[in-house]
């Protein structure tokens, strides 16, 4: 039986504690290697009670930016991100009115080499830009998506003034959908 360390180590993000960073031991070997993506019991001994309900998949290129993006009501979601081919900067925004870190953000690199998740609980927007030739996004929802209750946010919204990596001389290449998000202040409310 593995001991909770050998499987993966959860931390907190020292600026947004609610923000977990998943990093699982990877047993590698000439034949390639394996790790468990999650394990209930150790999500559980951490003292999150998370079930996953829905697991979505996204391939992009490079400089395609997704996001802000978030689920509201009773449709909000908490997610496990990770990349399983490339690298992006993945972003994370409190949206939370009545929480101490409101506005603030968190970014850090997932890819394939560092297979390091994040934990994004409910009531955080959240976007990535893709930084390597192209990156396939996994995450898993604790909700399942529902098209009236989606919301967002502008990605360079001044007053959250995310420093997102320019990879390239080309612009960053959003949907139409995401050019057209409002400012952090008109944004829809998670509550």
């Amino acid at each position: 039986m593995f001991n909770i360390a050998q499987r993966m180590k959860i931390s907190k993000v020292k600026s947004i504690p609610d923000l977990l960073i998943v990093q699982p031991t990877v047993f590698e070997d000439n034949r390639g290697y394996f790790y468990e993506v999650f394990n209930q019991n150790d999500f559980s001994n951490f003292g999150l009670d998370v079930t996953f309900v829905q697991d979505n998949c996204s391939k992009s290129s490079k400089n395609v930016l997704r996001g802000l993006h978030y689920q509201t009501g009773e449709h909000a979601q908490a997610k496990l991100v990770r990349v399983t081919e490339g690298s992006v900067w993945d972003v994370a925004v409190d949206i939370r009115k009545n929480s101490p870190t409101y506005g603030q953000h968190f970014g850090i690199e997932l890819n394939e080499q560092n297979k390091t998740q994040l934990y994004i609980p409910k009531g955080f927007a959240h976007g990535f830009l893709v930084l390597s030739d192209y990156a396939v996004f996994n995450y898993k929802c604790d909700n399942f998506y529902n098209k009236e209750s989606e919301g967002g946010i502008l990605w360079n919204d001044e007053e959250l003034a995310i420093q997102w990596p320019k990879p390239s001389d080309v612009d960053y290449e959003l949907s139409e959908k995401d050019t057209q998000l409002p400012r952090f202040k008109n944004a829809r409310p998670v509550e």
